[in-house]
């Protein structure tokens, strides 16, 4: 059975990333509240389960994908149990095919490791040639789950916080697709 800490709605005593410390500084300054927990490392959405169900909410998939070239970078936010299909994704964004970045990047670009995927890369000057691309279906959802930056920390944010005041706040458009 995965560890899942009892839910805390402040930043960790210690950051394990600079993202994970600019993410809680972000939602600081921003007046963001949030709920959070900590686990053991998680790594698939299979593992997310028993962080959903002591949030109450679904946890967000979020992918990072590029072209073939690896030149153009995508940062996708999908329902955490709907598959991911590239042919329907690149058709919705008008793109040639996609797959999934390599990890090397993914630490360059998002300043996370695999597993640990966030919008709050988007607050890193290094993704800003990423486009933030959500699934219409997350935005249905009163709650957003995902990772804080690392694989052992979760937290569950009203789901228009993050359209309305993170995203622009730095400076950042979503696109938002049906697939």
């Amino acid at each position: 059975m995965l560890y899942v800490s009892d839910i805390q709605t402040t930043a960790p005593r210690a950051f394990q990333t600079p993202l994970q410390r600019k993410t809680y500084e972000a939602l600081a300054s921003m007046g963001i509240p949030y709920e959070r927990v900590e686990t053991e490392e998680v790594i698939t959405m299979e593992d997310c389960k028993a962080i959903n169900a002591k949030l109450r909410m679904k946890m967000v998939k979020t992918l990072f994908l590029c072209n073939r070239q690896q030149r153009d970078f995508y940062l996708f936010i999908s329902p955490g149990d709907k598959p991911f299909r590239s042919k329907d994704f690149s058709a919705a964004l008008s793109v040639p095919r996609v797959s999934f970045a390599p990890a090397n990047l993914m630490e360059q670009k998002l300043g996370t490791r695999i597993g640990a995927a966030t919008v709050f890369s988007a607050l890193l000057d290094s993704a800003s040639d990423t486009r933030i691309v959500f699934d219409k279906a997350v935005l249905d959802e009163p709650w957003y789950g995902c990772s804080d930056g690392t694989t052992t920390g979760y937290l569950k944010i009203e789901t228009k916080r993050i359209l309305r005041t993170l995203l622009p706040r730095a400076g950042r458009e979503a696109e938002i697709i049906e697939v």
